[in-house]
């Protein structure tokens, strides 16, 4: 926060939220929060998550999975790849170890730019999530359809000229159309320089419990999510130069240690890391 910025108050910004939220039906990011034992969800997206659960109990794998193979690719950013800008799109409710905290315990200088065109998120992330002295946090309220516009606001924090860690993560698959996804992370791309990085993950139809799932969230009348194949998901890492591993299942992604193969529901999302030449 700049010093001639107004304190932020979370009991008035609290207050105006709440008179537009409709807590009646499920929200995609409380949901996803509470597979994450967060606080921030209603009994509504507690039903839904249990619901979905009870037809694919993977899903919490998944959630866990994501998180973890964020950490590690942006650690692997931050370090080895000498990334010090990050543009976090789809942030999703604040939990454990989100982005600008891992990237700037490796490196404090780190700028981090989050996006969201949910007000619940953006306001969760303003009160929540804070960065080093050294570094910057900021959050702009745009959506991924419009990547311009989240370019423009971005470019007000980071310099576009040099390298960008552009983060997607569980993200794409609200744009159910395939081509304009593909348009979408192109655009973005198209307007970052050589040695930026995209970080993509999301979910897949190799499972057939998963597509259950997701066809029963779907027709409840929250925001759909489209599980894609594998191929279908490499597609948008056209272009660039994929860091070793390539596309592979969550816990394949360069692991801390060596994953499980016990056929568990992590094979179920694929994620990677592709460098634009």
């Amino acid at each position: 926060m700049h010093d001639d910025e107004p304190a932020f108050s979370w009991t008035e910004a609290h207050k105006d939220l709440m008179a537009g939220i409709d807590a009646s039906v499920p929200h995609s990011a409380r949901i996803w929060n509470y597979w994450l034992g967060g606080k921030d969800h209603y009994p509504v997206d507690q039903e839904a998550g249990d619901a979905y659960v009870r037809v694919f109990p993977g899903i919490l794998d998944i959630a866990r999975g994501q998180r973890y193979f964020l950490a590690r690719a942006v650690r692997y950013l931050a370090g080895e790849a000498g990334i010090d800008q990050f543009l976090d799109i789809g942030t999703g409710l604040p939990t454990v170890d989100n982005t600008h905290e891992v990237a700037q315990r490796v490196n404090p200088a780190c700028r981090i730019v989050y996006v969201d065109n949910d007000p619940l998120v953006l306001v969760h992330a303003r009160a929540l999530l804070g960065g080093t002295s050294q570094g910057v946090t900021q959050y702009i309220d745009a959506d991924a359809r419009d990547p311009e516009a989240v370019l423009r606001q971005a470019a007000e924090t980071l310099d576009l000229t040099r390298p960008v860690g552009l983060m997607m993560l569980g993200i794409l698959g609200h744009v159910t159309d395939d081509e304009e996804a593909r348009s979408i992370v192109r655009r973005l791309l198209e307007s970052l320089p050589s040695g930026s990085h995209l970080v993509l993950a999301d979910g897949t139809d190799t499972d057939p419990a998963f597509v259950e799932a997701q066809r029963y969230y779907n027709d409840g009348g929250a925001a759909p999510y489209e599980l894609r194949s594998p191929e279908r998901i490499a597609r948008f890492f056209d272009g660039l130069e994929m860091v070793e591993p390539g596309v592979v299942t969550l816990p394949h992604w360069r692991p801390d240690m060596p994953p499980l193969d016990d056929g568990n529901a992590h094979v179920a999302e694929v994620c990677g890391v592709g460098r634009k030449p």
